[in-house]
């Protein structure tokens, strides 16, 4: 559990956010179309994981675009943008944002997700969605980053998570921490 601000005011999550040198959660989301994609079918590809409440939101949505634009310079790499958003409104999003590099994942029907990754919000006014976070995962399946955005008005630092996936950079278990600003 670990404990973050929504406009100062705080907010608790449930589980624990994946550990970097380890293997990502087994997991399972919905898609655009209604079908499921799993860590499975992931596998042998890089995948950043851009988690967050709500493309409604207008921190959600610059994220999204900014890990768009960055994306295109990640080869072999899935951006992996998540929340508990309907499939049929991350499409309309997409769609409206012409966003090329992202896959969609709703949370909706897989509500461990959240207390897998350490991101399902227990408490406060946005209880039941997730926090905001990134997770990146090497071509193996193996966590090469995390970080747990303090304030969910933030956005997250996108740097840090490209330059791991770059260098498949494996910090100590206690280099991940959460993020404070």
């Amino acid at each position: 559990m670990a404990t973050l601000r929504l406009n100062g005011t705080a907010t608790h999550t449930r589980g624990e956010l994946p550990i970097p040198g380890r293997p990502t959660p087994d997991f399972a989301l919905t898609t655009r179309d209604l079908g499921e994609i799993t860590n499975v079918d992931l596998e042998g590809t890089r995948v950043l994981m851009n988690i967050f409440p709500s493309l409604d939101t207008a921190t959600c949505a610059q994220s999204v675009r900014t890990f768009d634009r960055l994306a295109a310079d990640l080869p072999d790499t899935v951006l992996l943008c998540i929340s508990m958003d309907l499939p049929f409104a991350q499409a309309l999003f997409c769609a409206s944002e012409h966003t090329g590099r992202v896959v969609t994942a709703s949370a909706f029907r897989h509500p461990g997700f959240g207390e897998a990754f350490g991101v399902a919000l227990a408490d406060g006014p946005m209880r039941g969605l997730l926090a905001r976070a990134v997770v990146a995962l090497d071509e193996n399946g193996t966590v090469v980053y995390t970080e747990l955005v303090s304030e969910l008005t933030r956005e997250p630092d996108y740097d840090a998570a490209v330059h791991a996936l770059r260098n498949r950079h494996h910090p100590c278990p206690e280099d991940a921490a959460l993020t404070t600003e």
